[in-house]
């Protein structure tokens, strides 16, 4: 078992409140949301780690410019949590950072480059004014790319699916990166950003893909100032996502996944982000809109195969918390916690990349969260460190091992377990994990594409760690859970 690196508190309403409204790993992952929570004193080794990965990916898939930006950025995050920049240092600094950003050739990608950088600057205690002073305005240059992204762009197995989602996920990313630099007046200055994203959550035509891109959307215009707008005229954003999530049979697009999932896990997760979203805004009559809203998510969640569990499980638990409802709909946690997380035993992590590949990392992160990391043994540990070899088996998995490796990384070192993927081990010939899978990317990473990018958010994530403090900024900082006991 290894011990938290961050101090777990006594309840999960008592986390910082970036990780109440950024509740899922996937926002962070792979979406680079919320990057660099649980912050920790500056670890010379953490930062000597981190530098290493990126310089074996520079060498590896030096065509990658988002994998270039994003070692350009860790190397400004570790030089000043050390700390050791001053603010005007840290500017001189935007040069090869931008350079790189401006490379990424597709414009979604671009736009969250932008907007880790302003996330990282915010968090840093950096002034904005450096971002916008300069030679370029980089929050309006990050903003403005926002209508480059077109609909149904994402190739994978849900194409068609998507509409406007990838645009949409970009505003959420762009809203939260502004509010963090204190800038969300911007986004209602000379054009109505925020009126259009949230019309772009009816161009989103699968239920799914509608309530996970939504929630997250409609959680961040409330925590920027701009919850007035979800019911603007005469409309009810949260509602309305609720109601076509019922429709979800009816309109017949359900969600594909890498491997076959059941048709409850593809209505409980866009409801249980749905759920956080209602919490964030603080909507106590949605919890009954249309039906009762807690009692389907007990009969999703009951529904669902123990491996998918492992995927749900945090989200669930985390909604509820933040609704106050968690000791009315799980009344023992404990117990909950001690089946979720005993899932484990009887699932393989190099058995596929999506569906088990990522369950010991959420399974990790739970506990980890709810103060339970005795129910994470050592073993557990070393098996999944040692899963990636197996994941050989197929095209798909290999292509895809930035994924679960990505997400395991990021845990391990919220838990500071880091060795297990850092240190060399005899499963890698004597290799670290790290090395290994790097080695064994595709030249330029062009065959994982964006799954590269997990691996980039992790790293990411790690070096802001380093910065110490408290944790949440002053945009999170000031925000209120409703739902929160007085």
């Amino acid at each position: 078992m290894a011990t938290p690196s961050i101090a777990v508190p006594a309840s999960l309403d008592g986390l910082p409140a970036e990780t109440r409204v950024i509740a899922t790993p996937w926002s962070r992952m792979v979406r680079g949301i919320g990057l660099g929570q649980h912050p920790v004193r500056y670890d010379p080794l953490a930062a000597s780690r981190i530098r290493g990965a990126f310089d074996r990916l520079a060498k590896t898939v030096p065509g990658n410019a988002y994998t270039r930006f994003s070692g350009h950025l860790a190397e400004l995050v570790l030089n000043f949590a050390r700390p050791g920049l001053s603010d005007q240092r840290a500017a001189r600094a935007l040069g090869p950072i931008m350079e790189a950003a401006r490379a990424v050739p597709n414009p979604y990608w671009r736009i969250m480059a932008g907007c880790i950088l302003m996330d990282a600057w915010a968090k840093l205690g950096l002034d904005p004014a450096l971002l916008t002073g300069g030679d370029a305005d980089i929050p309006a240059e990050t903003l403005a790319l926002v209508d480059a992204v077109a609909p149904d762009q994402i190739k994978d197995e849900n194409q068609g699916r998507h509409g406007d989602y990838e645009r949409l996920s970009a505003y959420t990313a762009v809203f939260l990166a502004q509010g963090q630099l204190g800038l969300q007046a911007r986004l209602v200055e000379d054009r109505d950003h925020i009126g259009e994203a949230l019309g772009l959550i009816d161009r989103v035509p699968s239920p799914f893909f509608r309530g996970r891109g939504g929630s997250m959307l409609i959680a961040v215009t409330a925590l920027i100032g701009h919850g007035d707008r979800l019911t603007a005229g005469g409309r009810d954003a949260i509602g309305e996502v609720l109601d076509y999530l019922d429709r979800d049979d009816e309109i017949g697009m359900p969600p594909a996944f890498p491997q076959p999932l059941s048709a409850a896990f593809g209505k409980v997760y866009p409801l249980l982000t749905m759920l956080n979203a209602v919490a964030v805004v603080g909507r106590p009559d949605h919890l009954l809109r249309g039906r009762d809203r807690l009692a389907q998510a007990r009969d999703l969640m009951a529904a669902l195969d123990p491996a998918e569990r492992t995927h749900m499980g945090l989200y669930y638990l985390m909604a509820l918390s933040n609704l106050g409802r968690l000791r009315s709909q799980v009344p023992s946690l404990d117990r909950y916690l001690e089946s979720l997380v005993g899932t484990w035993r009887h699932l393989d992590p190099g058995e596929n990349f999506f569906l088990t590949g990522i369950a010991y990392p959420y399974l990790i992160q739970t506990a980890m969260l709810t103060g339970r990391m005795d129910l994470v043994p050592h073993a557990m540990l070393e098996r999944v460190a040692d899963s990636y070899p197996d994941l050989d088996r197929t095209d798909e998995d290999r292509v895809n091992r930035p994924y679960p490796f990505g997400y395991l990384v990021n845990v391990l070192g919220e838990i500071g377990a880091a060795d297990l993927v850092f240190e060399p081990r005899p499963r890698y010939g004597g290799q670290s994990a790290m090395d290994w899978v790097i080695d064994r990317l595709s030249p330029d990473g062009e065959a994982e594409g964006s799954r590269l990018h997990i691996l980039d958010h992790a790293l990411i994530a790690y070096a802001l760690r380093q910065r110490g403090g408290s944790g949440d900024t002053a945009l999170f900082a000031g925000h209120r859970f409703p739902f929160d006991r007085p």
